[in-house]
């Protein structure tokens, strides 16, 4: 890209109500932003310098390049860079995935900024979007929102990598572990403890690997256990819920409907082969 400053902004087709990108942007800036609010999600990619971003769900941040930082419509939000001024790329984004993004924890309020460990594949992703939204058609409209999903899946992969170097071994051997007993009751204080953590600790590295809870990523192996053994034979449906650890068989079809939008026995007769 040859750009150094440009500004684009787009009404993307109203079909495209599940992520749509607004706009794309790249400046160089020298003063701060102050008490403004967004309609939209963002995304402010900083590619050099440094300074600071402040909202009132994370207070005051320091932001080292290269980073990003996420920025929720309806939120005030105040940042800028040090006296050198940064180099900087936005994008703007709505849609009704970003729910999605949220509950997952791919993208956080309470942890807005991202340190980028892979400036030019964050760099290639905002040149991939400034050429879909120059097209403007629904196609590269299309393309656009792939593209923003991808960034925002990067940008929460090494959000969780850098967590991981902080706290020490690979927390996926906690997640494992977890998966090995998903079916047994659990004691989270008891887990918690076996991995040197408080039930606190855990809930929230949980979140940052996950995007779930510990009793909700349980219940999540539950059930989709519960679905290989409705599809593979002709057991009863208390027999599946007892299988799966679950003993109430009422709650167990509760839990599955709400789940898969289906009973277990509708659910049955939709994928059983043979």
């Amino acid at each position: 890209m040859t750009d150094r400053h440009f500004a684009l902004y787009r009404s993307p087709p109203a079909a495209m109500a599940g992520l749509a990108v607004k706009g794309i942007g790249r400046h160089r800036v020298s003063r701060a932003i102050v008490g403004r609010k967004l309609p939209d999600f963002a995304v402010v990619l900083v590619e050099d310098g440094q300074g600071w971003l402040e909202t009132k769900a994370a207070g005051r941040q320091a932001v080292v390049a290269p980073s990003l930082f996420w920025l929720f419509p309806g939120r005030t939000h105040s940042y800028g860079p040090d006296d050198a001024g940064w180099s900087e790329r936005w994008a703007l984004f709505t849609g009704a995935m970003t729910r999605d993004f949220t509950r997952m924890r791919l993208i956080a309020e309470q942890a807005p900024v991202v340190a980028v460990s892979d400036l030019g594949g964050m760099q290639h992703l905002f040149d991939r979007l400034h050429a879909e939204l120059s097209l403007d058609t629904a196609l590269a409209h299309a393309e656009a929102a792939a593209t923003l999903h991808g960034l925002v899946a990067r940008a929460a992969r090494q959000a969780a990598g850098a967590s991981a170097g902080e706290t020490g071994p690979d927390f996926q051997l906690v997640i494992e572990a977890l998966r090995a007993r998903a079916i047994e009751p659990l004691d989270l204080e008891a887990f918690a403890a076996q991995f040197a953590m408080s039930p606190a600790t855990l809930r929230r590295k949980f979140a940052q690997h996950t995007g779930l809870s510990p009793k909700a990523f349980q219940l999540r192996i539950r059930l989709d256990l519960a679905k290989q053994l409705l599809v593979a034979g002709d057991s009863p449906v208390e027999s599946v819920a007892a299988a799966v650890g679950i003993q109430d068989a009422f709650y167990f079809s509760r839990l599955f409907r709400d789940r898969e939008s289906c009973s277990p026995s509708e659910f049955r007769r939709r994928h059983k082969r043979g």
